[in-house]
């Protein structure tokens, strides 16, 4: 972490929690592997990512990209499975039992994996009070909002504004750029019909995430062109925040363009912009070769209100 990034960083914390002091209760937090988060973050006390599996022609493969690469080369059946619920279970009890009294459990959009529902069905019978949020979102514009609700966790934020920050991930920004809808329409993600039209015009379509699902954005004619437009909409949002904002960029098999990407955003961004390769589970309905940008706040944001979290 840079210097420049250090400062404001503390200070969104300090603004958040100095009218509401701190918190006396041993929070855990849990997330899913679709979060697209550093390495480094997943070391994090009393916080567990649960995977999401992926299937290759009929076979479990966890989250092995290895696995993933070669059914993708080979043109066999890739799926994703959630979590079962007794996964759930077993991580709420494990932060339970390591002293946590309460735990927030952030997942990537209902609208486009049944994580969330088996998180819940877990929480109505976890040993300690257990909050649900769907991100309503995905990649680093989920995970972005889960460092945060570790940062603040850490600073001894209560359940509630952790909540309210996790909730601010659907005012995240995710942007993907994909070489070919085929691997979208295989695992149900869009329609038939969209996916023969994007391939008759050899578009390469820009896709981003509005109410929890995958929207079509833009069609580009060409890969190049893509790959200039998530730059230009990054740019975009990044320019029309009203404070500074965080900057990813994702990749499956594209680390060079990805590079090329994050060296145009670093002017834009406080601190450097990361680059992560996509989870399998994400990686398995883009196929190889995708590109996503994702932008995020720096200070989280109120998310359009989605009802009550779910608690055990």
């Amino acid at each position: 972490m840079t210097e420049r990034s250090k400062s404001p960083r503390t200070g969104w914390l300090h603004k958040l929690l100095a009218p509401r002091g701190l918190s006396g209760t041993r929070i855990g937090v849990v997330t899913d592997s679709a979060s697209c988060l550093p390495p480094a973050l997943l070391q994090a006390p009393d916080f567990i990512q649960l995977g999401i599996p992926i299937i290759v022609d009929d076979h479990v493969h966890g989250e092995d990209t290895t696995a993933l690469m070669m059914g993708l080369a080979m043109g066999q059946a890739v799926k994703t499975s959630r979590p079962a619920p007794g996964e759930f279970a077993r991580a709420y009890r494990q932060l339970a039992e390591a002293g946590c009294q309460a735990v927030i459990s952030i997942h990537l959009s209902a609208g486009l994996s049944g994580t969330v529902d088996a998180a819940r069905l877990a929480a109505s019978e976890a040993p300690v009070p257990v909050s649900v949020i769907d991100s309503r979102t995905v990649a680093m514009a989920q995970g972005f909002a889960v460092a945060d609700v570790l940062a603040a966790r850490d600073a001894g934020a209560g359940l509630g504004l952790l909540e309210q920050i996790a909730s601010g991930a659907a005012v995240n920004r995710v942007y993907f750029a994909v070489p070919s809808l085929e691997q979208l329409r295989r695992g149900g993600r869009i329609s038939a019909v969209s996916s023969v039209f994007g391939n008759l015009l050899n578009v390469k379509p820009i896709l981003g995430i509005a109410g929890g699902v995958i929207a079509p954005l833009e069609k580009p004619r060409s890969f190049a062109r893509a790959q200039a437009r998530l730059v230009a909409l990054a740019q975009r949002d990044a320019a029309a925040a009203t404070g500074p904002v965080r900057l990813g960029v994702m990749h499956f098999g594209a680390a060079e363009l990805a590079t090329e990407i994050a060296t145009e955003l670093n002017p834009y961004c406080e601190g450097e912009v990361l680059i992560e390769s996509l989870p399998a589970v994400l990686a398995a309905h883009t196929g190889m070769g995708v590109l996503g940008v994702a932008v995020a706040p720096l200070y989280p944001q109120p998310a359009p209100h989605q009802g009550p979290a779910a608690s055990g």
